[in-house]
């Protein structure tokens, strides 16, 4: 007589079960978590190699201010914001362009991005200031563009 062995019986999970433990994976202290939006390669592109910026928490109907350093190798530098819950604002109007580059409102993944690119074989300071909606925020950029090397 032959024996044959038993297979190892692994645990299962029934449908409830892995609904449960899916949903509890989306869930932090009893609020469901929405995925993250997607962040593609082209959101990245084109960064310039030298760029500095602070970390800004805006309020509404208030104007904060940020610094920024990029080097000119015709790349941008972007601040990035949200706006109350790690979501983007739904609007971003250029209050006071720059008077030596580019500036680029845009919503990258759950965030607003403000880019800027400053003009070729250009050195030296600019500013710009933009409004964020809802709420009203203002932001004023002081810009120090380094010359590419």
């Amino acid at each position: 007589m032959m024996t044959i062995p038993t297979p190892r019986r692994q645990p299962l999970l029934t449908g409830a079960a892995l609904t449960l433990a899916l949903f509890a994976a989306g869930c932090q202290d009893g609020k469901i978590l929405a995925p993250a939006t997607r962040i593609y390669a082209a959101d990245l592109a084109g960064k310039a190699k030298a760029c500095t910026v602070p970390a800004v928490q805006l309020a509404d109907a208030k104007p904060a201010a940020a610094d920024m350093t990029i080097g000119n190798d015709g790349g941008w530098c972007g601040i990035s914001l949200t706006q109350g819950s790690r979501r983007p604002y739904a609007a971003g109007l250029v209050q006071t362009r720059a008077n030596h580059g580019q500036v680029y409102i845009h919503t990258v993944g759950d965030e607003t991005r403000v880019d800027y690119t400053p003009d070729a074989n250009f050195a030296g300071k600019d500013t710009f200031a933009i409004r964020l909606l809802p709420g009203n925020a203002i932001l004023n950029v002081a810009v120090t563009v380094a010359p590419h090397s």
